[in-house]
């Protein structure tokens, strides 16, 4: 009997185990490249490799965790892409609140993976990451550029509506195959290049809300925004997906 008929699919557990672990290295990563190695985000000192090392940073946490874990779970370690595929027809509806709560989960256990090691720094290293924000997103002091609320709400959904599209489509009967964990890595590396400076780079409610927990009140106070601009961008993506290509997403 061949390997494929023996292989039984994934269990539930394993799933959100799946999105748990992913969300986790991505805020990891993520969040880990911004306060450590970007200057902008938690003072100076030491390699500074900026908002295009941050954007990078992004996009090959995304391709590996695809590559690791999208057999298991999907791979979407985000709740906009979630409900944005689930808004396609290409996930279930029931599922949805399930993986929403691992993906939280893994996000906010990533980024105090961060705070236990900030701890350990030398001149009150956490303290001067919470300062700054602990690279929550947001506008205006949250904003590495100084950008406006309405500039960060242009860009998150915008940003966020072109990611899901982008998935949709690698993802789709004449996507991109084994390469689709590519082209989306890719893909945000592109808009986090635009994003961060406006933004500081969200696309993803978990990612924010695990930040803004160790941020300060002015990134809980923000939060908000930081959900609801990409679940709209993401939603945008996939109803019009359905819409323009039902065929493409049954």
């Amino acid at each position: 009997m061949s390997e494929s008929m023996t292989t039984a699919a994934p269990s539930v557990a394993a799933k959100l185990g799946a999105e748990i672990v992913g969300t986790f290295f991505l805020v990891f990563g993520v969040i880990g490249t911004a306060l450590f190695t970007a200057g902008f985000a938690a003072g100076e000192g030491g390699l500074n490799v900026g908002f295009l090392g941050v954007a990078l940073a992004l996009g090959l946490s995304v391709i590996i965790g695809a590559f690791a874990f999208g057999p298991i779970s999907g791979g979407h370690f985000n709740p906009a892409v979630t409900l944005g595929l689930a808004a396609a027809g290409r996930f279930a509806w029931k599922d949805v609140a399930a993986y929403l709560v691992a993906q939280v989960i893994g996000a906010v256990l990533g980024a105090t993976a961060l705070v236990a090691i900030l701890a350990g720094g030398k001149d009150d290293a956490l303290a001067a990451a919470q300062k700054g924000g602990f690279a929550s997103t947001g506008w205006g002091a949250l904003s590495p550029g100084g950008y406006n609320a309405a500039s960060f709400f242009i860009a998150e959904i915008v940003a966020t509506a072109l990611f899901v599209t982008v998935i949709l489509a690698v993802t789709g009967k004449r996507g991109a195959g084994k390469l689709a964990p590519l082209a989306i890595g890719l893909t945000l590396v592109v808009i986090a290049l635009l994003a961060i400076p406006v933004t500081n780079g969200s696309f993803n409610p978990a990612r924010s809300i695990a930040t803004a927990v160790y941020g300060g009140p002015a990134a809980l106070a923000q939060l908000w925004a930081s959900i609801v601009a990409p679940i709209a961008g993401g939603l945008i993506a996939g109803f019009a997906h359905k819409a323009l290509f039902e065929g493409e997403a049954k």
